[in-house]
């Protein structure tokens, strides 16, 4: 009984990783943090998504508190926290958010505020949806791993 709730979450999670995928909110990079997680490490992927989370949220206060000066200029320093926040999207496959930061540091480059505050709206949306997504994903792998029953090894 307990193999069936487990079938049926692994069929959830397969259907929320096509969406995002097919939404283009991941790519295959996605994948490849995945095969990193083993037995040793199972929560390898939520441990590396959750400081991605942690170190873009303080990125999106940089970026909002840098475009809310009144007396902005130092678009140079807005584009060293773009190309961070578009490393670390890269790293774990969060392809929609990379490519708002892509348009976001060409609109740095051309030190369009107007542009600036619009990409900066857009990214705190996207980022917003992917945590959202992703919670959503690993709360759907926690309810499996505890419906697929853990199995400890028998000791003599």
């Amino acid at each position: 009984m307990l193999g069936l709730g487990a079938d049926r979450l692994r069929a959830d999670m397969n259907r929320l990783l096509a969406f995002l995928f097919h939404q283009g909110i991941l790519d295959e990079q996605y994948l490849q943090l995945q095969q990193l997680q083993d037995e040793s490490s199972p929560n390898f992927v939520s441990e590396v998504v959750n400081i991605y989370f942690h170190e873009s949220e303080k990125l999106l206060r940089n970026l909002r508190s840098l475009l809310m000066d009144r007396e902005f200029s130092d678009y140079k320093k807005m584009g060293i926290h773009l190309n961070q926040f578009m490393g670390s999207s890269s790293s774990i496959g969060a392809k929609r958010v990379r490519n708002v930061c892509v348009a976001f540091r060409a609109a740095s480059e051309q030190n369009n505020r107007a542009g600036c505050l619009r990409a900066l709206e857009l990214l705190e949306h996207e980022y917003c949806f992917l945590k959202n997504k992703l919670h959503e994903l690993f709360q759907i792998e926690q309810q499996r791993v505890l419906a697929a029953g853990v199995r400890y090894p028998m000791q003599n």
